[in-house]
């Protein structure tokens, strides 16, 4: 393929309008419009490169590059990796980069850098590349060498083809060992089919001030840049003194090379390296996952401690800074996609955007906040530290930042209520951070019958304290896991002697204040999502309550963070929940003891919170006996799946565990093999729709009902059921159907029958019919004879009548069985002129 060339100006003309129509839209995000949308088609091509002379650029004897190659067979080529929209490393085959050097040289860098990285602009006579941090642009010096322009240079030197070449490397990836198309849903508005992790932290590499966290989820320069270990924990990893608290020895060491060896890092219980490589995050979509969660998160008090930071500790700067991060991230996807909207990673903020992106066969990401200084709002000796004016700027704010749910309580009292304690060294740890960010310990008192929050310990541990308690933090997924050894080895703490604490069951004495009820109503009124875990006992059932006072079903527990005695009224709310993704074991056991407290009145679903990067365990490997075998079909049978392979590290869950966010496919297949009816897996791949109608109800869609069995369907339809009505508008104002397919919604009668709305190809209301038994069409009903609709209606098959209708006019339609009409209804002009269209959309009532 030649792209942009340059043999005479129609043909360059042709391709360039071509690549143009190809980028469509995707260039509205894009600085430089059109421009950089032509370039888009380019990513992980391999190309040639041809001056406006019609010479091809090669490497230089003396170094750089220069025009020497008159045919493209000895041009040097290039692989186009894309380091944003727009943007690539281009990357030759003795696998150097082409990058600006000193003065005017044009180089070929044995790394990426800045230097190397280039913008792409298309135009009517080729393509501009101008180097992405100086913007001079890349020239034919007319000696021939290629070197870098003045800044602005526009003249005819700089305009460059790109021709489909042979040979290019590969550019060092993550690798994805999937195999298959992944499913997409048959329409935009029917039910979904996926799995939803609903509590992960893919934006965790910049919170405890940003230096906390070793690698990231993507870099501009791929894998090799984004997957490696934190400065401070070289040579050896022994002065790692946060990863190595987890592990119980401050002299635990690790091989800190991460890409390309892997030897110790990424595993399931390394808790500061990344997680969630994009890469990984991919595998986990193609396995089936459809919604994920991912917590902007920040815990302002260790950050504060923690000796190296670059970033602010304020939490709700963290919340800005991250959600910033996800869209960024999305943007470098799409890149390595194609364009804007073309990546598989599509951030939502509300459920009719999340059902479009799944059923397009993508993966919805809900933005969630996970702090404690929410807002600014902690507490001092009770006294709140805001007001309500700051929470109503606040809410406006992370919505405008594109945030959906958020946790009002994290691991602190706080302005809004009490936590749900951390038990152990840690939480004797964590509460020694509470009187120095409050001014007083955690309180005690009486708990509801069989209700309790997490024991206390009543000693601050030393370093001996948190070796013997480090793997039960860190199998808890307690956010400070390990800070007692971490603190241990920071100067200038005061010395704290805790309260002595009554044996248990025992539960925070704070509740939900004043400020905390306000917050919860505003939270309603903006169809935020409310997250009850890290609740005390005494908080959550004030919050459920006033969800159940205010018919709201928006409420989630995703991570097992809450007493789970909480469960059946969250299910019954119309809420969701979700186990701790954890060992294989155990996440089925809390399937089959907590899955039978679902209600009867919503669609179920089964979620799992990994916490990713959010310094809890990812799962173990499994002790059963029952290994998962290679290669192995996604729950939903459409990718097959082989051992993930990173840089030179393959991994295998039988040995690895979930190492990593990649392995999640794995996991899954364990799971099914662990689960002997099969309830678990088929519920799980009911998590995404679970979770959309939980979002829907608490953006007002009025939950499933039977409709009456007396209804008049007039030429518009039947109430909110218009014809010509969008399927998602009707589901607004009509209320949650009891089914969805990909071109009907059903809704139940009382008494039996059905009503049916049935949709054209473009998502609009097409048809409205019923069957109960009092519904009718015009002068006729179910039940009256057949013999009267005649002079009233053509019969055009079997069973199938018509209204003989003035033009223009909508028709009503009538099904027959044994004598009797079985149901009536309005179908749309255009419909009515298909007995193919017609049949179809009546289908499910014949």
């Amino acid at each position: 393929m030649r792209v942009g060339a340059r043999t005479s100006a129609c043909a360059a003309a042709m391709v360039v309008t071509a690549l143009l129509a190809a980028s469509g839209a995707a260039a509205a995000r894009d600085a430089d419009g059109e421009a950089a949308a032509a370039s888009y088609p380019l990513v992980n091509g391999c190309f040639a490169l041809q001056t406006s002379a019609g010479s091809f650029v090669k490497q230089a004897t003396a170094g750089g590059y220069d025009d020497g190659a008159r045919r493209p067979t000895r041009a040097e080529t290039f692989r186009m990796q894309a380091t944003a929209l727009g943007r690539y490393l281009l990357y030759d085959r003795g696998r150097h980069f082409l990058a600006a050097g000193d003065g005017d040289a044009i180089v070929a860098a044995g790394e990426p850098s800045p230097a190397a990285d280039w913008r792409v602009l298309g135009g009517s006579d080729g393509y501009e590349i101008r180097n992405a941090a100086t913007d001079r642009p890349l020239v034919r010096a007319p000696d021939g060498r290629i070197v870098q322009g003045a800044p602005g240079e526009q003249d005819g030197s700089i305009s460059f083809a790109f021709i489909r070449a042979d040979g290019c490397p590969d550019y060092p990836e993550v690798q994805l060992n999937a195999t298959g198309k992944p499913m997409k849903g048959a329409s935009p508005f029917t039910q979904t089919v996926g799995l939803a992790d609903m509590h992960n932290h893919v934006s965790a590499f910049e919170f405890l001030g940003g230096l906390a966290h070793c690698g990231r989820p993507w870099s501009p320069y791929g894998a090799p840049d984004a997957l490696t270990d934190c400065p401070d924990h070289y040579p050896n990893g022994q002065a790692a003194i946060l990863e190595n608290s987890f592990f119980g020895n401050p002299l635990r060491t690790h091989d800190p090379v991460g890409w390309p060896t892997f030897k110790d890092w990424p595993a399931y219980n390394s808790l500061t390296h990344e997680q969630t490589y994009y890469r990984w995050i991919e595998r986990a979509w193609l396995g089936g996952e459809r919604l994920m969660v991912s917590d902007l998160v920040e815990n302002g008090v260790l950050c504060r401690i923690y000796p190296l930071k670059k970033n602010s500790c304020n939490e709700m700067d963290a919340v800005r800074l991250q959600a910033k991060r996800m869209y960024e991230l999305q943007d470098y996807i799409d890149a390595q996609a194609g364009g804007p909207g073309k990546g598989f990673f599509r951030i939502v903020t509300n459920p009719f955007e999340a059902r479009r992106v799944i059923n397009d066969g993508k993966l919805a990401i809900v933005l969630g906040i996970e702090e404690s200084e929410l807002f600014g709002c902690t507490e001092h000796l009770d006294v709140p530290q805001c007001t309500i004016d700051d929470v109503e700027r606040g809410i406006k704010e992370v919505k405008d930042l594109g945030v959906s749910s958020f946790y009002p309580v994290h691991k602190f009292d706080n302005a809004f209520g009490g936590t749900r304690f951390d038990s152990g060294a840690f939480g004797a740890a964590i509460n020694a951070a509470q009187f120095g960010l409050s001014g007083h310990f955690w309180q005690v008192g009486a708990c509801p019958d069989g209700e309790a929050d997490n024991p206390l310990a009543t000693a601050l541990p030393g370093a001996s304290g948190a070796q013997a308690n480090a793997s039960q933090g860190a199998e808890n997924g307690v956010l400070e896991a390990g800070m007692a050894s971490f603190l241990d080895q920071l100067p200038g703490l005061p010395a704290l002697s805790l309260p002595v604490y009554p044996p248990g069951p025992q539960c925070n004495v704070r509740g939900l204040t004043a400020l905390g009820h306000q917050l919860i109503d505003r939270m309603i009124d903006d169809h935020l999502l409310v997250e009850v875990d890290h609740m005390s006992v005494a908080a959550r059932d004030e919050t459920l309550a006033i969800l159940r006072d205010r018919g709201y079903s928006g409420v989630l527990s995703g991570h097992e963070w809450s007493d789970k005695h909480s469960y059946k009224e969250i299910l019954d709310l119309g809420g969701m929940v979700g186990g701790r993704a954890d060992d294989v074991e155990g996440f089925v056991a809390d399937y089959e003891k907590y899955s039978p407290m679902q209600s009867p009145k919503y669609f179920f679903g089964w979620g799992y919170g990994p916490d990713a990067n959010g310094l809890g365990d990812l799962p173990k490997p499994s002790e059963d006996s029952n290994p998962v075998r290679y290669p192995f079909k996604s729950l939903a049978g459409d990718v097959t799946f082989d051992r993930q392979v990173s840089g030179e590290r393959t991994f295998d869950v039988n040995t690895d565990g979930t190492a990593h966010y990649g392995l999640l496919p794995d996991w899954f297949e364990d799971l099914r093999l662990a689960d002997g009816g099969g309830n678990l897996t088929r519920d799980m791949l009911r998590g995404s729709e679970a979770y959309l109608e939980t979002w829907e109800r608490a953006y007002g869609v009025a939950p499933e009902r039977c409709r009456s069995a007396r209804a008049r369907i007039t030429r518009r339809g039947f109430g909110a059921m218009r014809i010509n009505r969008p399927a998602f508008g009707i589901l607004r104002k009509g209320g949650q159907p009891s089914l969805r397919r990909a071109r009907s919604y059903r809704y139940c009668v009382r008494h039996g029958g059905q009503l049916l709305v049935g949709f054209n190809k473009r998502g609009r209301a097409a048809l409205v019919a019923g069957s109960g038994r009092h519904h009718s069409a015009g002068p006729i009903g179910v039940g009256d004879r057949e013999s009267e609709l005649r002079g009233k209606a053509t019969s055009i098959s079997r069973g199938l009548w018509i209204e003989r209708t003035q033009p223009g006019r909508v028709p009503f339609v009538y099904g027959t069985k044994a004598g009797l009409v079985t149901f009536a209804g309005v179908v749309s002009r255009r419909a009515s002129r298909s007995q193919a269209t017609l049949k179809q959309l009546l289908k499910p009532l014949r």
